[in-house]
């Protein structure tokens, strides 16, 4: 009996007995987050409350296993002149869990606001990761306050030295403004199809702080620094809706009746914009004589497409149909020609 009194008045046992009571709470707090909370959430129409749940599970059962093990440590004599470090240490994980819980709780509610939001329905994950860094300057902050360092002057000094590294970053800070600027904007989304200066068009998959990814036709992506994109005229294909127009541009001989080279080419049109996938049903093509080339009689065809990919599959259709019809129909497309006239030569 003395021995167990002996034993449970040990400050060391005490301690142990403290950590792994916290251990086996931390467990039980899990374990009814996960097969009794986890199932009320799902019962609810949002999923917001199964996201939140997520997002504190393991952060809470990580804390509660470090409050344990900051109480037991506080009961040891041998520790007590090192209170001010354990104490410290023991804030600054607190502090850093919590700034960690808050500032995914917080990132959660703005992707899911944006989706509320008609306008905003494809916002990248941008401006989520620069309230993320907020959250955690602030913590850092208060971490160092409670740990008595002057901030004032430090903001002082990372105010020169923020000029030196503004400098050094220069490319890196125009690429984060740019991107700032291009959600602000909003040129484009994500999920857009857009075309650039010099031919590149894709898919926008992701606005980054540095960087948007263009997923092209091929399913590979292309990186596009910011800035570079910012500055860059850009075709978006997909606003104000994904139908688009589509040109295809060809020519006839001179000898050519225009008048049957004009029904015959609407009628191939029309057959493709009614039986090709992605064409749109219902359209009538639009067919104009334009120019007066070198061997040919040139013309442009407007096709309609119901997304700015289908335009790729619907020409290559409508050339292979207007071919063979052309050639049924004895109606030629010229090679290049060049007259050559010589004078005549006198005796």
């Amino acid at each position: 009996m003395n021995t167990v009194k002996v034993l449970i008045s040990n400050e060391y046992f005490q301690a142990l007995l403290i950590v792994i009571g916290s251990m086996v709470l931390a467990k039980i707090l899990h374990f009814i987050l996960k097969e009794y909370v986890e199932k009320l959430t799902e019962r609810t129409k949002s999923d917001i409350d199964n996201a939140i749940l997520k997002i504190i599970t393991k952060p809470f059962y990580i804390f509660v296993i470090v409050l344990g093990i900051w109480i037991g440590l506080r009961l040891l004599s041998r520790i007590k002149p090192y209170l001010f470090w354990i104490d410290g240490l023991f804030f600054v994980l607190s502090v850093f869990i919590a700034s960690l819980v808050i500032s995914r709780i917080l990132a959660l509610f703005i992707t899911y606001w944006l989706k509320v939001q008609r306008r905003f329905e494809k916002t990248p994950q941008l401006i989520a990761k620069i309230v993320s860094v907020i959250i955690y300057l602030i913590a850092i902050l208060i971490i160092l306050d409670h740990l008595n360092v002057e901030i004032t002057p430090l903001i002082a000094s990372l105010g020169l030295g923020g000029v030196a590294i503004a400098l050094a970053l220069q490319s890196t800070l125009s690429n984060l403004f740019a991107g700032l600027h291009i959600i602000s904007d909003r040129p484009i989304n994500i999920g857009d199809y857009i075309e650039l200066e010099g031919g590149l068009s894709g898919y926008v998959a992701d606005i980054g702080w540095r960087s948007t990814r263009i997923r092209t036709r091929v399913n590979n992506f292309v990186i596009v620094p910011n800035s570079k994109l910012a500055e860059s005229i850009i075709v978006n294909l997909s606003t104000p809706q994904e139908e688009t127009t589509i040109v295809v541009k060809c020519g006839v001989s001179y000898e050519s009746d225009l008048d049957k080279v004009e029904k015959v080419t609407i009628r191939v049109a029309k057959e493709i914009q009614e039986n090709i996938k992605g064409a749109v049903k219902g359209f009538e093509p639009l067919f104009r004589y334009h120019t007066f080339g070198d061997s040919n009689i040139n013309f442009s065809i407007y096709l309609r497409v119901e997304k700015p990919i289908d335009k790729f599959l619907v020409t290559h259709h409508f050339i292979k149909a207007l071919k063979k019809r052309y050639d049924e129909e004895s109606i030629e497309i010229s090679w290049p020609v060049r007259k050559i006239y010589y004078p005549k030569q006198n005796d």
